[in-house]
């Protein structure tokens, strides 16, 4: 199964001009923990998919109160670097919907 099966959201967005966040959201309870406990979302898989360091992979942060994910990494290239094509960070979530879990 793709992640992009299961997850209801999954957004990107800047935060700050040197970060990227990204967000997964979760209709119910059972496919939350089913993506949490599958280990498929870690610092290697995501340096992977944003081709980044893993160490840039700030946080990969699992809220149970809301059903999400939450990941920040530090950006390849600055939001105000003319050769940024995402100013702001929202079509950055594309790689996430193939992640195999």
């Amino acid at each position: 199964m793709k992640l992009g099966e299961i997850a209801k959201v999954i957004r990107s967005k800047n935060a700050g001009p040197f970060k990227l966040t990204l967000d997964l959201l979760f209709e119910d309870e059972e496919a939350y923990r089913k993506v949490k406990n599958s280990g498929a979302i870690n610092r290697k898989a995501i340096a992977a998919l944003y081709e980044i360091k893993p160490e840039d992979v700030e946080g990969i942060f699992f809220i149970d109160e809301v059903l999400g994910i939450k990941i920040t990494f530090l950006k390849k290239i600055p939001s105000d670097d003319p050769a940024c094509e995402d100013v702001y960070g929202a079509q950055q979530h594309v790689p996430l919907l193939d992640l195999e879990l």
